[in-house]
């Protein structure tokens, strides 16, 4: 009974026989469409070997693909030289002992072997294997392989997505959608985890879609901000920046060439330069240096109603929206409400009244060094901390997530996103 399934280590360097049993060459490699819609690629032919030269070998001209081989349906083949077609990928020469995107786990995995299946008379790529000692197995003589257990560490076509830019006449590109389901952070680690090229394109992927481009940026560690940032103009840079959160992008700003801080600088937004100035005039460990100046304040006169609907209407995320700052009629800095009081309150409530009723949380000023921040923040079990002037007017936020970066060694900031092997 012929098998349903096979895998590319048992066909490559198999024989391809005539409907007779007679030998006509060697199977070089198996060829699929990654432009296809269908869920599973499917299986177009064989690049093979016959008489000394590469031909193509229709899969319409098989009548079955086995652990031992290919055979054909018939005694007479008119095949064609074999050549790359646009949308086409080799498995072996395109995949094999190569990485890919677990999109499940956000991890890059090595396709050790390849899974193919017949669907309904249909062969097509289902997945791959990744366990390291595949590798070995390969090593083995074809009769002394076996067939690849259900042991071993299999994932789905359709949990993957492959890097294409190395495949010469390939004219897919990472999926963005597919990316896009990804926290920044998962993205960043895939990146740190890839060689260069396989990093530059996830980036091209991530930049169809310009914020997410900005909180991948974020998400990066130093190095790899650097690397992908050298190559691309002053204009690039600051389209970059300009998407950034502010205290990121001043980071980011410090990184760069030093002959290069001034130039992009000059061609942010004037809002956003004169927020990177201010930062950067302060010391990045100090409180200054970590706050974000984007915060939502509102009057200490108006109401829970109306703070919400300020909130509503920002374009601010995260930690930066859980500390709303109130303001008295001159500017200075009266107090500061949780989101979640805001929430819970009567919308008609003045603000100022439910100041009254709840104990102040702390305030820093912007020369405060991180420990003592790190100590206020963790007393009184703060997601984000105000930061106020001399003059009592708020110019920041400090979100918790600033502070454990400064407070962690480096070598624990990024997540195990290594390849799996």
């Amino acid at each position: 009974m012929p098998s349903n399934t096979v895998n590319l280590s048992s066909l490559v360097a198999g024989p391809l026989t005539d409907s007779s049993g007679g030998r006509l060459g060697q199977i070089q490699d198996v060829i699929v469409r990654l432009d296809s819609a269908d869920v599973l690629p499917p299986v177009v032919g064989l690049r093979a070997r016959i008489g000394g030269r590469e031909l193509f070998v229709p899969v319409a001209a098989l009548e079955r693909l086995g652990p031992d081989g290919a055979r054909t349906a018939t005694t007479k083949l008119n095949l064609a030289q074999f050549e790359s077609r646009p949308g086409e990928v080799l498995l072996r020469r395109d995949l094999l002992d190569r990485r890919v995107i677990d999109m499940t786990s956000a991890r890059l995995v090595t396709a050790r072997d390849v899974k193919l299946t017949n669907e309904e008379g249909a062969w097509r790529l289902a997945g791959i294997y990744s366990g390291f000692k595949l590798r070995l197995r390969r090593l083995l003589p074809r009769g002394l392989r076996g067939d690849v257990t259900g042991q071993e560490q299999f994932v789905g076509w359709h949990e993957l997505e492959p890097f294409v830019s190395h495949v010469p006449t390939s004219r897919l590109k990472l999926a963005p959608r597919r990316l896009a389901h990804l926290h920044p952070a998962q993205i960043a680690d895939l990146v740190e985890a890839a060689s260069h090229e396989e990093g530059e394109e996830i980036m091209a992927a991530v930049g169809h879609d310009k914020e997410l481009e900005a909180d991948v940026f974020e998400e990066l560690n130093d190095e790899h901000q650097v690397e992908f940032l050298r190559e691309r103009s002053d204009e690039e840079i600051a389209a970059v920046l300009a998407r950034m959160a502010s205290d990121d992008a001043a980071d980011l700003l410090l990184e760069i060439e030093q002959d290069r801080r001034l130039p992009v600088l000059n061609l942010l937004p004037t809002a956003k330069q004169l927020k990177l100035r201010r930062l950067l005039g302060h010391n990045p460990s100090t409180a200054g240096g970590m706050m974000n100046p984007d915060f939502v304040a509102v009057s200490a006169d108006g109401t829970v109603e109306a703070a919400l609907a300020r909130v509503r209407q920002s374009t601010l995320r995260g930690q930066l929206l859980s500390t709303v700052c109130l303001l008295d009629a001159d500017g200075v800095f009266a107090g500061a409400l949780a989101l979640t009081e805001l929430v819970c309150a009567p919308a008609d409530a003045r603000l100022a009244s439910l100041l009254e009723d709840e104990a102040q949380a702390p305030t820093v000023a912007p020369e405060e060094e991180l420990p003592e921040v790190a100590r206020l923040m963790t007393d009184y079990n703060l997601v984000a901390m105000p930061v106020v002037a001399s003059d009592g007017r708020p110019v920041g936020l400090i979100a918790v997530d600033d502070v454990l970066e400064l407070l962690l060694p480096e070598e624990w900031r990024r997540r195990s996103a290594g390849a799996r092997q």
